[in-house]
């Protein structure tokens, strides 16, 4: 059950009933709402509420069984449980065959509604986590790039992700070199509806000041010197679909000011022509500064960065989501056997505890750096901190010796779930355990076989 009480809503029109009924459901410790009329419910459920109806079938107004049709409407597999005074048992089998989830007969005892109820919610819960784990894997088996983790943080950082793929708002992605901010820009684009349009990147470090502009915008034929052909700018390349600005703490501020004039109209003109060219399209900006910071400082315009950070993704440094070690290292891993024709070699419990506890300055590059050349050397493959003093974990310093523990048990058992691809049996014989006791250790850790499936 939840840490939070679950909700139900109990509907009758009896005041001695909602009374009795009620106080049986709050001592049971729910989160109790009670109802004379059924209108209300509709305004109160949706296809994420976590809760279940009680409902008395002969109502003023809506009666229980369209309340029953209606809220099926809201969301088919949110349970709704009638009660008839009446004893009709042709109705009962009627209003169950049309869907409800289960009948009580006035009188009833308090231990069978009791009983009915935990059963409903049980099967609303479990229905709630098997829409969120299809969920889950259909946004995972979306052709294009993934981002891999099972931490909260990469979690969350996915779930906003989906959320916000298909808004037309721009997006500002925040995170340190070597995180993955092209490959999230890549995601986004790919689980939108933008997909089958343009995806175009361009590094604003990297374009020398004086050309930057003009691959921006684009130019007309003798619009400047050498300009001896119409070039089609990447604005205007990526027009339908994405475009990527890496490193926007480096544009030039001259060229900030046309940037935000663009994200505003939505338009453009070549360099050298007066004709305005609409836009319809998204630009993600990704940086490795506080642009607020650097806004502050004067060294990037202020009105830009808050016309880019209507939605801001901050993806998590590797130091900071350490339980993803395991399961990144061994992706890029496959990804390295596949483009190498290698065999994995298997890495030892010490090795993958140096990966845990190193720093990742490098983040998410450096580690599929290494995971590509311990493929092609092997045990061979020096970890350049294997010999290093192990840097402070303030996380680490901060836990006790059972938290220690349990954080390396957890390693473990990532890592033998990702070598064996979410194998049960395998990852069973390679750590020793009875079944039952690596099921507890996954429930307890929040480990699903299914995360590790290639």
């Amino acid at each position: 059950m939840s840490s939070q009480p679950l909700p139900v809503i109990l509907i009758d029109d009896e005041h001695h009933i909602r009374m009795a009924a009620g106080q049986t459901l709050e001592l049971a410790g729910y989160d109790l709402i009670t109802l004379e009329k059924a209108e209300p419910t509709l305004q109160k459920v949706n296809e994420d509420w976590p809760g279940v109806v009680v409902s008395d079938i002969n109502l003023p107004g809506m009666d229980g069984l369209e309340l029953m049709r209606q809220v099926q409407a809201i969301d088919p597999d949110l349970p709704v449980i009638l009660i008839t005074g009446h004893g009709d048992i042709s109705m009962a089998v009627g209003a169950i065959r049309d869907g409800a989830y289960d009948f009580i007969e006035k009188p009833f005892a308090s231990e069978l509604l009791l009983d009915v109820v935990r059963r409903a919610l049980d099967k609303r819960s479990l229905t709630l986590e098997n829409r969120r784990l299809r969920d889950e894997v259909e946004a995972q088996n979306v052709p294009g790039p993934r981002i891999i983790g099972n931490t909260q943080a990469i979690r969350s950082l996915r779930q906003l992700s989906r959320s916000v793929a298909d808004m037309p708002a721009d997006i500002l992605i925040q995170a340190e070199t070597g995180c993955g901010k092209d490959l999230l820009a890549r995601y986004l684009h790919e689980h939108g509806k933008r997909r089958d349009h343009n995806f175009v990147a361009i590094n604003c470090g990297a374009v020398p000041e004086n050309l930057i502009e003009s691959e921006l915008f684009g130019h007309e034929a003798g619009a400047f010197t050498d300009a001896k052909a119409q070039r089609i700018g990447k604005f205007e390349h990526a027009n339908g679909g994405t475009l990527f600005l890496d490193e926007i703490e480096s544009m030039p501020m001259a060229l900030q000011i046309k940037l935000l004039r663009v994200l505003e109209e939505r338009a453009i003109e070549r360099l050298g022509s007066n004709d305005v060219i609409p836009l319809d399209l998204r630009v993600i900006a990704a940086t490795k500064l506080d642009l607020k910071a650097e806004a502050e400082a004067g060294r990037f315009r202020e009105d830009l960065y808050y016309r880019l950070n209507v939605v801001r993704l901050d993806i998590p440094p590797l130091r900071e989501r350490r339980e993803d070690i395991a399961l990144l290292f061994q992706h890029f891993a496959l990804v390295a056997s596949s483009l190498y024709n290698r065999e994995i070699p298997q890495l030892s419990a010490e090795r993958m505890h140096s990966l845990m506890m190193h720093d990742w300055p490098g983040n998410v590059r450096e580690l599929r750096n290494l995971a590509e050349r311990y493929v092609l050397l092997g045990e061979g493959c020096t970890f350049d901190f294997d010999n290093r003093p192990i840097t402070s974990d303030d996380q680490a310093d901060n836990m006790t010796l059972p938290e220690q523990v349990e954080r390396f048990e957890k390693m473990l058992i990532h890592t033998e779930l990702g070598r064996h691809g979410g194998s049960i049996k395998d990852t069973l014989e390679s750590l020793g355990v009875p079944r039952k006791t690596l099921y507890d250790k996954m429930k307890k850790y929040g480990l699903d076989k299914n995360d590790y499936k290639q």
